[in-house]
């Protein structure tokens, strides 16, 4: 299969990224690498491997990796035999100034990713555990292996300490290719980076694109001043210049991008009316317009002005900030805009979906996370490892043990094992049945509620519906996994009479800290045009209807965790549908010419 220049592209990014990783190691923090188990990943490993020393050490952390095997402790099988704690050696500490990969990073456990956070932050491990006592240098690199699909995403704490972002999903075999450097040009580049400059212009340059692109962590603008200076000295050039920037751009930025660059944007949304005002007052003043570019010419001379000298500089300087926007601009990936959009509602929902609701404790089923001193009578499960490790220590105090026992056991060394399990996902469809939703919209918003209850059902998702219309909201279907009751109800609908907009949102609030007590994953998707015009005492008036739906919102919004939608269904989006979505801190989606499986699609983004 022939590769597209784009492909080829790609490909040589992710090159460029590996060398990168090989000279700064630690410096960069790693490389998110995204994309599936495959060819063109295993040879990029294979590459990038070959670009380090020999001896370089490069180990892989599997998923479900212990502890003790990740951060050393106590070695029971030793211990036993020696008869006193026996230190074992953690497999952070095995890969000391070297390179980790973390499989299926995606799903990495806490556990996991906060040491390593800690050592990305602060290179020296510390153990406090098992009655041993240790501290370790440990420089090292990562490699997070992302294969997550769907709402699947590495952890937020690992993704802004890794300066390099790559993705190898798209890349055919015939893209891939030998990279271009050897482990003679590592070398080189190691040694010329202690004399690489990073200009001011520069790091100006990259803080204002890190926030023209809406990155708040200050490790963004951080790494990547730090990427630049690696990718000048694999050039083979002493400053950083342009083409380092734009690399780093593709590479580090724009991967974490959470807007587009609002200086297009800007001139866009410009009103005539302020164009005009500007062009009458620049008519009005033509003498001042023609003193502005006299105003260099001063009696002092130039060097008694540094203020004119700074200005003289950057005004020769190319890495100007609206040439490093256009650059971003035209290096964004063309489904920037589908992942930001995509990331917002992942940022609002919680951590599961699907048929798997928020991660809960459990006592003897569910994934096990570690063990905890407990008793085992109380139900839970004795772990029997941990629990012998916990007694190791004490031997020798304790004293010999009695009855043909090799070790004395106590109440307090008991661990038992933490399980988490997933709760019941339920979704609530709150559908305003109301006159001011015309007839067409309430008919695709039953159309579209109807659609996604089978995929609900396929997930095993409970489903509820609540109605408002007239003076008030009702339950018309409580939580349910019954298809036919489902439909049932949603069929016998009706619609017609004045909008309870706070009426609906304070029966949504109900339901949903029923459903918090009951240990259950809620989210809830409202189809309203917004236009509340029933007060909660039942009087009318559109100015108080909304001052009492937007005091209900905020009052939902701090009591509830649920992810929530706001689709407004008007012929045109109104500003009262987005006013009541911020203040349900719920995402708002204007669809004014969507049909029941437009509006399924996008639904099923935040549910599912």
């Amino acid at each position: 299969m022939t590769a597209t220049d784009e492909q080829l592209a790609r490909w040589e990014d992710a090159a460029l990224a590996a060398a990168c990783l090989a000279v700064g190691g630690h410096a960069v923090g790693g490389i998110r690498l995204k994309g599936r188990p495959g060819p063109v990943r295993d040879f990029w490993l294979e590459q990038c491997q070959a670009l380090l020393p020999v001896e370089t050490p490069w180990r892989k952390i599997p998923l479900h990796c212990s502890e003790s095997r990740l951060l050393g402790g106590l070695d029971l099988a030793a211990t036993l035999r020696k008869g006193s704690p026996v230190a074992g050696r953690g497999l952070l500490v095995e890969s000391s100034g070297g390179i980790v990969l973390l499989a299926m990073a995606e799903r990495a456990p806490t556990s996991v990713v906060a040491p390593l956070a800690a050592l990305l932050d602060e290179p020296v491990l510390r153990l406090e555990r098992e009655g041993i006592a240790a501290q370790h240098d440990c420089r090292l690199a990562l490699i997070a292996l992302d294969e997550g699909v769907d709402d699947e995403a590495l952890s937020a704490t690992l993704i802004e300490r890794l300066a390099l972002q790559i993705d190898l999903t798209p890349l055919p075999v015939g893209a891939i290719d030998d990279f271009r450097w050897s482990r003679e040009d590592i070398v080189k580049a190691q040694e010329a980076l202690a004399g690489v400059e990073l200009g001011d212009e520069a790091l100006q340059s990259i803080c204002q694109a890190t926030l023209a692109l809406g990155i708040d962590s200050p490790r963004a603008a951080v790494l990547a001043a730090k990427t630049a200076r690696v990718l000048s000295a694999l050039a083979g050039v002493q400053q950083v210049s342009e083409e380092q920037l734009e690399q780093v751009l593709r590479l580090v930025l724009l991967p974490l991008a959470t807007q587009l660059p609002a200086s297009d944007q800007e001139q866009i949304d410009e009103s005539p009316e302020d164009s005009e005002q500007r062009e009458e007052s620049a008519s009005e003043s033509p003498d001042a317009a023609q003193s502005e570019p006299e105003a260099p010419q001063d009696d002092r001379p130039p060097d008694e002005d540094p203020f004119n000298e700074d200005q003289s500089n950057s005004s020769l300087d190319p890495l100007t900030e609206d040439r490093l926007l256009e650059a971003a601009q035209a290096l964004l990936p063309p489904d920037l805009l589908a992942n930001l959009l995509s990331g917002a509602m992942g940022a609002k929902r919680n951590a599961a979906s699907g048929k798997s609701g928020a991660r809960q404790r459990a006592k003897m089923r569910g994934r096990p996370m570690g063990s905890l001193p407990g008793d085992p009578r109380s139900g839970a499960r004795l772990d029997v490892m941990a629990t012998l490790r916990t007694a190791a220590p004490w031997q020798r105090l304790r004293g010999p043990a009695t009855g043909g026992a090799r070790l004395r056991v106590q109440a307090e060394d008991f661990r038992i094992v933490r399980f988490r399990q997933r709760s019941q996902s339920v979704t609530v469809f709150v559908v305003d049945a109301s006159g001011s939703s015309a007839l067409y919209r309430l008919a695709e918003a039953k159309g579209a509620v109807e659609l996604l209850l089978a995929d609900c059902y396929v997930r095993r998702d409970e489903v509820a519906l609540i109605a408002f219309r007239g003076d008030g909201a009702e339950l018309l279907l409580p939580p349910t996994r019954s298809l036919v009751r489902a439909k049932r109800s949603l069929s016998a609908l009706p619609g017609g009479g004045g909008t309870p907009l706070a009426a609906g949102i304070d029966a949504t609030a109900e339901l949903l800290e029923m459903l918090d007590r009951r240990g259950a994953t809620p989210a809830y998707v409202m189809l309203t045009d917004g236009r509340g015009n029933v007060c909660r005492d039942g009087t009318t008036g559109r100015e108080p209807a909304l001052a009492d739906a937007l005091m209900a919102a905020q009052s939902l919004r701090l009591n509830s965790a649920a992810a929530g939608m706001v689709i407004d269904t008007s012929p045109r989006p109104h500003r009262s549908a987005a006013e009541l979505a911020q203040n349900l801190g719920a995402l708002y989606l204007p669809l004014p010419n969507a049909d029941a499986q437009q509006l399924q699609s996008v639904v099923r983004q935040v549910v599912s």
